[in-house]
């Protein structure tokens, strides 16, 4: 997390402030922005596997554009028009992954009144990035298909979280083509962040998990094993099987010493 503000610079000064931050994900928040400031993303990773960089303005982003870096030019990346548009995530590819520049350009204004240029950014593996857009990110997560065993085995393996539970209800945004999935939830097995709480006047632990619209997901009966992963701080739907059929799969992969990871059963 990254915070500075554009009142602290010298009045006459022109020199364009720089920051790097290190970290593949996480945060910057530019009060009163004033003139221009470079943001480097400089992973510290011997690796070069992050090659997509997606970047979500706050609700409130006020005062600036974003833009990046490639070849010695600039490329209008969120605007400032755009930044009050609500989950409105914008996906770029990196040209090298060890580095890139992104460029905020303070809007002109007449007063000192406050403005905020606030934004979230991850950096994404192929893996993870199926194109240029956040639908398309989410795609490999919620592939609107049951997952074969090999992917379930892996999934319980690596995912951001993997909660039992079953569905209470599920809501459609048909403007953002997103779906969320709330669930009560039995038992949290992995969760990154505090996504699944427990609720206190009943006790109850639930979550949302968030789908594509495509995906049609309707509410069920049954207990489910949830995966997935983290984006943004929201919990994006992968594989979720009924919990009796993943009982089924994990036991036989185990007695053949093929599950990839031990998972702590009930």
């Amino acid at each position: 997390y990254c915070l500075g503000s554009g009142l602290s610079w010298e009045p006459r000064s022109r020199a364009v402030e720089q920051v790097h931050l290190r970290c593949t994900e996480g945060s910057l928040e530019w009060m009163y922005p004033a003139r221009a400031l470079r943001v480097v993303l400089e992973p510290n990773l011997s690796s070069a596997r992050h090659t997509t960089v997606c970047i979500k303005p706050a609700s409130d982003f006020q005062g600036a554009s974003i833009y990046v870096e490639r070849a010695g030019q600039l490329h209008l990346v969120v605007s400032e028009a755009e930044g009050a548009r609500p989950h409105h995530v914008s996906c770029f590819s990196a040209h090298t992954p060890q580095r890139v520049a992104l460029f905020l350009q303070a809007s002109p204004q007449r007063d000192i009144s406050r403005r905020t240029a606030s934004f979230q950014y991850e950096l994404l593996s192929n893996q993870s990035a199926a194109g240029p857009d956040f639908k398309k990110m989410a795609l490999v997560e919620a592939m609107c298909r049951p997952c074969d065993n090999v992917e379930l085995l892996l999934a319980i393996c690596s995912s951001d979280f993997v909660v039992k539970g079953s569905i209470r209800n599920v809501s459609h945004d048909s403007e953002n083509h997103m779906s969320q999935v709330d669930v009560s939830v039995q038992k949290v097995y992995r969760q990154k962040n505090r996504i699944f709480q427990q609720d206190e006047a009943s006790g109850e632990w639930r979550g949302p998990i968030r789908t594509l619209l495509q995906c049609k997901v309707k509410k069920g009966g049954g207990v489910f094993l949830f995966t997935g992963n983290e984006h943004f701080g929201e919990a994006w739907l992968g594989c979720a099987p009924r919990f009796k059929d993943f009982l089924f799969i994990y036991g036989a992969a185990r007695g053949r010493g093929a599950n990839p990871c031990e998972f702590q059963l009930d």
